[in-house]
């Protein structure tokens, strides 16, 4: 509404602030648990939140920094659950960073920075804006991943990072820099209304949203861009391994929809069928791989892929349908999607990290045998979030993938309804791989006897979890609505 609201952007003021007071503070904390530090990462990331909830309810699009950025239903709703990431993240990483000496003031402020990236990528409105955010971001994160600076296998998975993510970046600036070059503006709605005249180079245009693509689907780790995601999350910590796979999905996906959907709708034909694409050859190739996975974070790796590649499918309904009500259909189910896929990646990861002991990363599958014997809630708890990321109900993976499903088939489209079919087989595939997990942890003897279960909040989270998974798998209405209410709201605006 006004261009110089300042208050529009508290959240990540905030943010930046308390960031910088936490890397500061760190430097002088001589508890080896990082206490003071850890609790006031925790308050801020807690006001923060509490900041973009409530804001969620005003359902109105508010323009700042010279339109640079804009806050609306989405954008409070992607950063209010990339901050509750963050914060689960955290706490299920105290015990485990603790002892590996990771536990430092770096730990704290570039997690903080990491999420001011993502919060940045969210309200982007700007080619600039969203680019500085994406940068921040994974910058952030390439130091985190090296924080083990002994560690052969966390550098390796930094350096490969760093190097693939460059490549990434490079494809979207090139592509970025390219539709200013056909549209001759930065700003979203400018590049909508000029590709809406047609009075633009249509050949630098559609070059431009090929390597825009590109780059985002880099950025998603989507076949065939998906070259780095399984070995930087089976190097990194597990801890940062949980910060790379959690939050920055839900940037991604934002700016999937701010530069595909806000500007470049009117180029849906070029980029529906490249998104298509990428989607059936993910659900392939990701499925596929991780049946030969016998490495539990690489295997979540690659079921990460064909998970982002269910989520790419809400994209395409809507432009045949070309409407809003389906624009809250699609967009609304690959929203919904991708909020739950973080939400069941948090336990995963979350539960590797509580099994895992000084001198023992419990990352192998061959790590959970019997582990119903050890730890019965844990076995519960790891079977709730399988069953999830398999599809099957009650859990709220059923209900994610029906939506999209749902969204796929409703158009009347032949080719969208072979897709569907084809999601649906390659769905049954990945069943194999995740009902594995559950039968190690049931019928296969444990290797170790001593329990499993530690002390603190992590086991108390991982339970709040699973519930979570349950509850919104058995009531999943009111977050389905909401997904479907705050994309038609930000289109709308």
């Amino acid at each position: 509404m006004t261009d110089l609201n300042w208050l529009a952007v508290t959240p990540e003021i905030v943010l930046l602030g308390m960031a910088c007071v936490v890397a500061i503070l760190d430097l002088f904390v001589t508890c080896p648990q990082r206490k003071p530090t850890y609790f006031l990462t925790m308050l801020s990331l807690a006001v923060v939140a509490g900041l973009h909830l409530s804001a969620l309810d005003s359902g109105a699009s508010v323009y700042a920094m010279q339109r640079m950025v804009v806050t609306d239903p989405m954008g409070h709703l992607l950063s209010l659950c990339a901050t509750l990431a963050v914060m689960g993240t955290l706490v299920y990483a105290q015990g485990y960073a603790a002892s590996r000496d990771l536990l430092k003031g770096e730990l704290f402020s570039l997690s903080m920075l990491s999420l001011l990236g993502i919060s940045i990528m969210i309200i982007g409105n700007n080619f600039l804006t969203i680019y500085l955010g994406l940068e921040l971001m994974s910058l952030s994160l390439y130091a985190l991943v090296a924080l083990r600076r002994d560690d052969a296998q966390a550098t390796e998975a930094a350096m490969k990072y760093f190097v693939l993510g460059a490549l990434a970046s490079g494809f979207l600036l090139y592509g970025l820099s390219m539709m200013y070059g056909a549209t001759g503006s930065l700003d979203l709605a400018e590049v909508y209304q000029a590709t809406l005249t047609g009075e633009i180079n249509k050949q630098v245009l559609a070059f431009g949203v090929v390597f825009i693509v590109a780059g985002l689907a880099f950025k998603l780790g989507v076949v065939p861009f998906h070259m780095w995601v399984p070995d930087v999350y089976q190097g990194a910590p597990t801890a940062v391994t949980l910060l790379v796979a959690g939050a920055p999905k839900l940037a991604a996906f934002a700016i999937t929809i701010r530069l595909l959907v806000e500007g470049l709708i009117n180029s849906a034909t070029d980029w529906q069928q490249m998104l298509m694409i990428l989607a059936v050859a993910s659900m392939a190739v990701g499925n596929l791989a991780a049946i030969a996975q016998t490495n539990l974070k690489r295997m979540l790796a690659y079921s990460g892929i064909a998970q982002l590649g269910f989520m790419l499918l809400g994209f395409i309904p809507s432009v045949v349908a070309g409407n809003t009500v389906s624009a809250g259909n699609g967009y609304g189910s690959s929203l919904f999607y991708v909020l739950t896929y973080v939400l069941t990646t948090l336990g995963t990861f979350g539960l590797i990290m509580v099994l895992s002991r000084p001198g023992f990363e419990s990352e192998e599958i061959s790590d959970l045998a019997g582990l119903h014997k050890r730890s019965p809630m844990l076995a519960g708890v790891m079977a709730v979030f399988m069953f999830s990321l398999a599809g099957i109900p009650p859990t709220v993976g059923f209900y994610a993938k029906l939506a999209v499903l749902q969204a796929l088939i409703t158009t009347n489209d032949p080719v969208l309804l072979t897709v569907s079919i084809v999601a649906v087989l390659l769905s049954l595939v990945a069943a194999f791989y995740y009902l594995r997990v559950i039968k190690v942890m049931y019928f296969d003897e444990p290797a170790a006897q001593a329990p499993a279960i530690q002390g603190g909040a992590a086991p108390a989270l991982l339970s709040i979890n699973a519930l979570a998974v349950l509850a919104l798998g058995i009531l999943p209405g009111a977050l389905m609505t909401l997904c479907a209410n705050v994309i038609t709201q930000s289109l709308a605006g």
